[in-house]
């Protein structure tokens, strides 16, 4: 027999799971940089880190919402061109089969490489961060979006077929929906990849930025500093995880009914 509340338990054991985790990682670690005197230039501590996150908290603020908003230009860049060219290559099983293996080619190409060819195009700046945010997540979307239609059963097309519909209907009403599992999984694992891309690209081709600010903190030898970059970086990208999260399970609970 089910235990009353244990839902409500394991939903709340669910969400605190993470924290807990964390609390207990960042506890071993400031064990560790105390009991063995771990100089803050080798191995920063947690409390040295949030010291210096507020001691820098105006120009970290300044950078992370540079960084922010060059990588939302670029994942909305991505998102337009990953549906568009997802759309159009899934629709048609032979250009699915054609473009598949060289998109897939594309994306095994180290984005970093780019960074330089695109600074000569466009000069030092936003312009190539935010193309490398976009080189480095159109491909999930793309994919994810093209193989969602290209699934589509062919015995639900035959039936739609033999009940009126026309190929472009099926791919609009049915294949677009059924790949919105498919799009939001993208979306979570892009917007990840969107704040790596232009963090390099700003660490290579920037006066601005949360790259930027690492490759100064690392070159004055303020570690905590760079740390706390990557902490900023961290929590952005997953503050935007959890809003896609929390838009997927509102949008595509059908797709979850079962848990």
């Amino acid at each position: 027999m089910k235990k009353p509340f244990s839902g409500k338990l394991n939903k709340a054991a669910t969400t605190l799971a993470p924290w807990i985790l964390l609390l207990v990682i960042l506890g071993i670690w400031q064990f560790i940089c105390s009991v063995w005197q771990v100089s803050d230039f080798i191995f920063p501590s947690p409390m040295s880190i949030i010291q210096a996150m507020v001691e820098f908290s105006g120009p970290i603020t300044q950078h992370a919402l540079s960084t922010f908003w060059v990588t939302m230009v670029g994942f909305a860049i991505a998102v337009a061109v990953g549906v568009t060219l997802g759309f159009v290559i899934g629709s048609s099983p032979m250009l699915y089969a054609a473009a598949y293996p060289l998109m897939t080619a594309f994306n095994a190409l180290p984005k970093a490489a780019f960074v330089p060819v695109l600074v000569v195009w466009f000069g030092i700046g936003a312009g190539p961060a935010i193309l490398t945010a976009f080189l480095i997540s159109f491909f999930p979307i793309m994919v994810n979006i093209a193989t969602g239609l290209a699934t589509l059963e062919p015995e639900l097309e035959d039936v739609l077929r033999v009940l009126g519909a026309k190929r472009m209907d099926i791919l609009l009403k049915v294949g677009l929906p059924r790949s919105m599992p498919y799009f939001f999984a993208s979306l979570k694992v892009a917007i990840t990849l969107a704040f790596v891309g232009s963090t390099v690209s700003e660490m290579n081709a920037s006066n601005e930025g949360i790259g930027y600010l690492l490759v100064s903190a690392g070159s004055s030898m303020k570690m905590p500093l760079a740390f706390a970059g990557l902490v900023v970086i961290g929590a952005m990208a997953m503050a935007m995880y959890e809003l896609f999260a929390i838009i997927e399970k509102r949008t595509t609970a059908w797709a979850h009914r079962g848990k």
